[in-house]
């Protein structure tokens, strides 16, 4: 009868009992459910700068999945709702840092590595320039330089996903290479 118990408890089938009966069936149930195992071990630790934070976070995504217009949201959108809330926690970090107060500084800081890792990395500057210069390879020659950059972007983002990337780094590298190719 122990070993029956023993079997029964192993960590595999622990998993199978977890997958077999969990809810969320979409794609984006393999983030979610790293955010809720988070949540549970977090709380089974009595850290509670991590869980309310890994809370929150999760507040966000079923707001903006409740929102959605099918009631499901992709994991790239997922990964924007948590990069904007390591955004928010970055810039509060940085009042408390100007406002004097590193006690709550280092909070939003722990809070931000926390989030972090939930992100997948980054495109670098190397790799948005070539994507950006295939992008541009198919533009017509001599047309509105804020049409070549929208028909560029257009283009860029049909080949690279929106969450891997910022935005705004992409924009300035897209002008950067227009303005290079104009001349």
């Amino acid at each position: 009868m122990a070993n029956l118990v023993r079997t029964l408890r192993s960590p595999f089938l622990q998993q199978c009992r977890r997958l077999f009966y969990s809810t969320a069936g979409s794609a984006n149930s393999d983030l979610r459910g790293h955010i809720l195992y988070d949540i549970k071990a977090s709380m089974k630790n009595r850290d509670t700068v991590a869980s309310t934070t890994l809370r929150s976070v999760l507040s966000e995504i079923n707001s903006a999945e409740k929102s959605s217009k099918d009631g499901n949201l992709s994991s790239s959108a997922m990964t924007m709702i948590i990069r904007k809330a390591v955004q928010r926690r970055v810039e509060a970090a940085s009042a408390f840092h100007d406002g004097k107060r590193p006690d709550l500084a280092a909070k939003e800081e722990k809070e931000v590595e926390l989030l972090s890792k939930f992100l997948p990395p980054l495109l670098s500057v190397e790799d948005i320039d070539m994507y950006l210069k295939a992008a541009m390879q198919g533009l017509p020659a001599g047309s509105d330089p804020k049409r070549s950059l929208g028909l560029a972007l257009k283009e860029f983002y049909s080949n690279v996903d929106k969450s891997s990337v910022e935005v705004h780094i992409v924009k300035e590298r897209a002008q950067i290479l227009l303005q290079l190719n104009a001349s």
